[in-house]
Formats: C-alpha cells, sequence, structure tokens
C-alpha cells in the first residue's frame, strides 16, 4: 500500500503560480498510474491531470496550457505546477494513485490552493 502527502499549497493572487507536490512512502510510484483531483466549496471532485507509468498526460479542459503534471519516481514524488491561477482553482487538491488509468485507489489528505482576484 502506498502513503500520500501533499504540499505546496497556499493563497495566491490571480495570476499567480504554485507548485504542488506529492510525496510517497511505503511503495514506489513507479508502479502506479497518478493523478491530480480537487473539489471546490459546494462542487464535486473533478479530475485535474492524470499521468501514465511514464509522460503521457491527460489534462482537463479547463487548466490545459496552464497546468504541468510530471513525476520523479527516484524521488517518489508527483508534482503539479500551476501557473496563471485564477479564482476559478481555488480548492483542496488531492494526489491519488492506482494501479491502472483512472484507479484513484490510494488518497492524500489534500492541500489547500487559494487564488484570489
Amino acid at each position: 500500500q502506498v502513503q500520500l502527502v501533499e504540499s505546496g499549497g497556499g493563497s495566491v493572487q490571480a495570476g499567480g503560480s504554485l507548485r504542488l507536490s506529492c510525496a510517497a512512502s511505503g511503495r514506489t510510484i513507479s508502479n502506479y498510474y497518478m493523478a491530480w483531483l480537487r473539489q471546490a466549496p459546494g462542487k464535486e471532485r473533478e479530475v485535474v491531470s492524470r499521468i501514465n507509468r511514464s509522460t503521457g498526460a491527460y489534462y482537463a479542459d479547463s487548466v490545459k496550457g496552464r497546468f504541468t503534471i510530471s513525476r520523479d519516481n527516484a524521488k517518489n514524488t508527483l508534482y503539479l505546477q500551476m501557473n496563471s491561477l485564477n479564482p476559478d482553482d481555488t480548492a483542496v487538491y488531492y494526489c491519488a494513485a492506482g494501479a491502472t488509468w483512472g484507479a484513484d485507489s490510494y488518497w492524500g489528505q489534500g492541500t489547500q490552493v487559494t487564488v484570489s482576484s
């Protein structure tokens, strides 16, 4: 079983950037498909980005061109670089891991991102 801990959230003004990290322990993330999801107040959780066990990635239309997902298997860490942030990006961001694409079996506790206008 893999344990996930997110960090890097915070408060930023619109147009700013943040880099989220998701540190894994227990097992190497090289075996897993990884993802970032978010949940804004009063809204359902949504997928932000996914990455396969290599570098193949998916992005939600709302973040395409602004966010970049990456993984460093040697550091056992998943990243989400977020640029040109806007208030609609305000949410709790979670990382997740699974054995197949879309199978988010393991979750972190989340990190809050707040973007002010």
